[in-house]
């Protein structure tokens, strides 16, 4: 248990989602698609034609990575390990593969074509792979991750993010967010495009998406012991018995917010019942005139209060 402390919160979902069913064949190609585009090298090897390698820092994801190769693809990747001279010399792990086992991955990927006269070329230097499925989207998600993603510790903040090398992987992680309802942004760091999230809620939402179920509940206990310190000191100072129930019902709204985040996920709601559910799980002390101010288009008391009743009729039906 100590050790599991030490642990950056990162480093325990991605254990988690290593730990994962490597899942249907659509769903292991979007994982390796994923993995292709944040960690994967092309380079010649003379007559032998084109080879494929991962340097990986995480020993499970490359772990990972070579079942999904070898299950989905039946290639079996050498590995060996390298030391970088960059982040306190630390260990890579390295998977590569030519010859036919580079092919299949390159075919399976829609990377190459071959022509008249049986030759193989290079289409694209990145996976064009289709994602129609929500399945696969989910796996295209937990496969950016694993390569290129990290979160903060729940207990310092909410910041989520994954980095984007290049402007295709940007676009279709922008169109992935977009179809899951999930508001991103963008910024350049050190000449890296990177996309994140900073709502407590949304970063639940995405975690539950990639199927890391255990650590959204580990972030749910955190956020409640944050919320109840909050409102223990802001109780302190509060003599109103108004100002009291207010908390009070804040608090029963939020958790039933709480419920439907874990049993459905919030961004099945209408859009309307969303940024209400999200606005309440950030201000469970505020009334409900104070909520209606802080929506895009701000509502009344009255409006806000019957947006609020069907989400606790909803919490109700779930039970």
């Amino acid at each position: 248990m100590r050790a599991k402390e030490r642990q950056s919160f990162a480093a325990l979902v991605r254990e988690e989602l290593i730990r994962l069913p490597a899942g249907k064949p659509c769903c292991m190609l979007s994982e390796i698609s994923a993995l292709t585009q944040t960690s994967g090298h092309l380079a010649l090897r003379g007559g032998s034609g084109l080879s494929v390698s991962y340097r990986l820092e995480d020993a499970g994801v490359a772990r990972r990575l070579f079942q999904l190769l070898k299950k989905r693809l039946g290639v079996n990747p050498s590995l060996h390990f390298t030391q970088t001279s960059r982040l306190g010399g630390r260990r890579l792990c390295v998977l590569t593969l030519s010859g036919e086992d580079a092919k299949s991955l390159l075919d399976a990927l829609h990377m190459t074509e071959t022509d008249e006269y049986g030759q193989m070329h290079l289409k694209r230097t990145a996976p064009r792979h289709p994602m129609t499925r929500q399945c696969c989207r989910r796996a295209f998600l937990r496969g950016v991750f694993l390569g290129a993603g990290t979160v903060t510790h729940p207990e310092k903040g909410y910041h989520f993010e994954w980095k984007a090398e290049d402007e295709q992987l940007l676009r279709i992680l922008g169109k992935l967010l977009e179809k899951c309802d999930l508001p991103f942004h963008t910024y350049q760091r050190k000449g890296q495009q990177i996309v994140y999230l900073k709502g407590a809620q949304q970063i639940a939402d995405v975690l539950a998406l990639m199927g890391a179920g255990q650590s959204v509940l580990q972030m749910e206990n955190i956020r409640i012991q944050k919320q109840l310190r909050a409102m223990a000191v802001r109780a302190a100072n509060c003599d109103e018995h108004n100002g009291e129930r207010m908390l009070d019902a804040g608090h029963r709204q939020a958790e039933a917010i709480r419920q439907i985040s874990l049993k459905q996920g919030l961004f099945t709601l209408p859009p309307t019942l969303q940024e209400v559910a999200r606005i309440r799980l950030e201000n469970p002390d505020l009334s409900l005139k104070d909520l209606g101010n802080m929506l895009k288009v701000p509502i009344g008391k009255s409006g806000i209060n019957h947006r609020m009743r069907r989400l606790m009729e909803i919490a109700e039906e779930l039970h």
